[in-house]
């Protein structure tokens, strides 16, 4: 039973930094922290097509390797009759396309205000990691002084150090993993508000240009330099937006925005306006 629990005790140890692995990032997001490698992407499968004579309760089982049929398409004299279509009033035509070209990716890597956050959560995010690995390094002492005093302890006395070292492991991940949500939430809230300005740059220099059609560069297979608005966009990001606001060390967004709603002095409410005093009678 000891070394169930020792082995228990030394398995959770192992795997606590698989619970500060940073959450997948949205959509559309990959170009946050410049310079960083893009993960893969998973392969999605496609969700096999249920077989037809599967019921509800049953197994549906399938044979590893073996495919699911398709299911059959109806033929069309099986279909009921297609509703007729009524005619469409006639639109204006949409104006000629004026195409820029945009690369997101290289936009975000010459924006100071990035790069600041680059930095500022790179630099938060390596302490953690660094706090982390320190804690386990405690783990791996308490571990080995347990063991070593093992003979000379009592069965209360190693039951109690192995439910001490337990209850430090429990509490630490649980430390852990809320600083590293709160480093996340931090990094999405500098994310926020350069894609917010962003989008009106990008609007703001494509008009300037005459241009009605912006297209991301990695969807583009050929063009000239002239439909190029990346280096206008990113001239004009760093001139609106040098830097942006990044909740201080350990606190979260939510917790900054709460307390400087706080700090911001409440308007005094404005009088009731008072009441129109009766005409005086006329003398008689």
């Amino acid at each position: 039973m000891r070394t169930l629990r020792s082995l228990a005790i030394a398995a959770l140890a192992a795997t606590f930094l698989m619970h500060l692995t940073p959450p997948a990032a949205a959509q559309n997001q990959d170009y946050f922290i410049p310079n960083q490698p893009k993960a893969s992407p998973v392969p999605r499968t496609a969700r096999p097509a249920t077989r037809p004579n599967a019921v509800p309760g049953g197994t549906g089982a399938v044979a590893p390797g073996e495919a699911e049929a398709p299911l059959p398409m109806p033929a069309e004299s099986d279909l009921p009759p297609a509703p007729e279509l009524p005619p469409v009033a006639k639109g204006e035509s949409p104006p000629a396309a004026v195409i820029g070209v945009l690369g997101v990716p290289e936009v975000m890597r010459a924006s100071t205000a990035a790069q600041a956050v680059e930095k500022i959560i790179s630099e938060r995010r390596s302490k953690l990691n660094d706090d982390a690995q320190k804690e386990q390094q405690a783990w791996r002492d308490m571990q080995q002084a347990l063991a070593n005093d093992r003979g000379k302890l009592t069965a209360d006395q190693i039951r109690s150090r192995e439910r001490a070292l337990q209850e430090r492991i429990t509490n630490a991940q649980r430390t852990f993993r809320e600083r590293n949500r709160i480093i996340q939430e931090a990094a999405q809230y500098a994310l926020a508000q350069i894609e917010r300005t962003l989008v009106s740059v990008i609007r703001q220099v494509a008009e300037s240009r005459g241009m009605n059609l912006v297209l991301h560069r990695s969807q583009v297979a050929l063009n000239v330099n002239q439909f190029d608005i990346t280096p206008q966009v990113a001239e004009q990001l760093n001139k609106v937006l040098p830097a942006v606001v990044v909740p201080p060390e350990g606190v979260s967004p939510s917790a900054m925005v709460a307390e400087l709603k706080k700090m911001k002095p409440t308007p005094a409410p404005a009088k009731p306006a008072e009441a129109a005093k009766p005409a005086a009678a006329p003398a008689q």
